[in-house]
């Protein structure tokens, strides 16, 4: 199953690959174009928070404000799991470890010289 935009400008997301590039219609992983999407800009600082919205009450760690391109991301998101000894995922930028991990994730953030900081409680 295929949706287009409502404007017409083409493809944006398949059910099948997920999100495509609006030039070539290929998934983004398999872009080639050059119309990737750039890492976001943001305030430079790395934000490490706790969540359990939406997760039946178990908890994750969110690590957002990464500078990275996805492979780079998904990289990373695998060092801090291994450090953990828990599994996660990247997701529309932003890397889950599943549990409670803030202050590791913190200080390894620290010591691969991110600007990190806890967020929210």
């Amino acid at each position: 199953m295929r949706k287009k935009a409502a404007h017409n400008s083409g493809l944006v997301y398949s059910t099948e690959h997920g999100r495509t590039c609006p030039k070539c219609e290929k998934p983004v992983t398999q872009c080639n174009c050059g119309q990737k999407k750039a890492p976001a800009k943001g305030d430079g600082i790395v934000r490490v928070s706790r969540e359990t919205k939406g997760r039946k009450g178990s908890g994750v760690t969110l690590i957002t404000g990464l500078p990275l391109a996805e492979t780079e991301m998904t990289a990373l998101a695998k060092q801090l799991k291994q450090r953990c000894g828990s599994g996660g995922t990247v997701k529309n930028g932003v890397i889950e470890v599943q549990g409670d991990h803030r202050d590791v994730v913190l200080a390894e953030l620290i010591r691969l010289g991110y600007q990190a900081k806890k967020a929210g409680g």
